[in-house]
Order: C-alpha cells, then structure tokens, then sequence
C-alpha cells in the first residue's frame, strides 16, 4: 500500500480533519458521457480518417 503524501504540513491536533480539507478530497465535477451537458468540440481521435490523401512532397 502507498502512502499518501498530503499538503497540509504538520498535523498537529485532528489528522482526519486535515486530510479532509486536503486537495485529495476534494469536489470534482463529472463531465457526462451522454445526455445533457456531454457535447465534446472535439472529437475523440482528432481529425483521423477524413477521408482526404494528405499531401506529403
């Protein structure tokens, strides 16, 4: 098991009470997958497979 290394510096009185406060915990917003709110400007590969012969000299 890895310990975590927190960003709190010495903890001195409440141990949980630090880690909980630490970036570690913190919210994160889920971007959807599908439905609502799930638009991605770009795509998933770029702009692979268009089609077009790329130009090379």
């Amino acid at each position: 098991m890895s310990r975590y290394q927190h960003t709190k510096g010495q903890i001195k009185d409440n141990a949980i009470e630090a880690l909980l406060h630490d970036p570690l915990f913190r919210q994160r917003v889920e971007k959807n997958k599908k439905g609502k709110g799930s638009y991605m400007r770009k795509g998933k590969h770029g702009n692979r497979g268009t089609g077009r012969p790329v130009a090379r000299k």
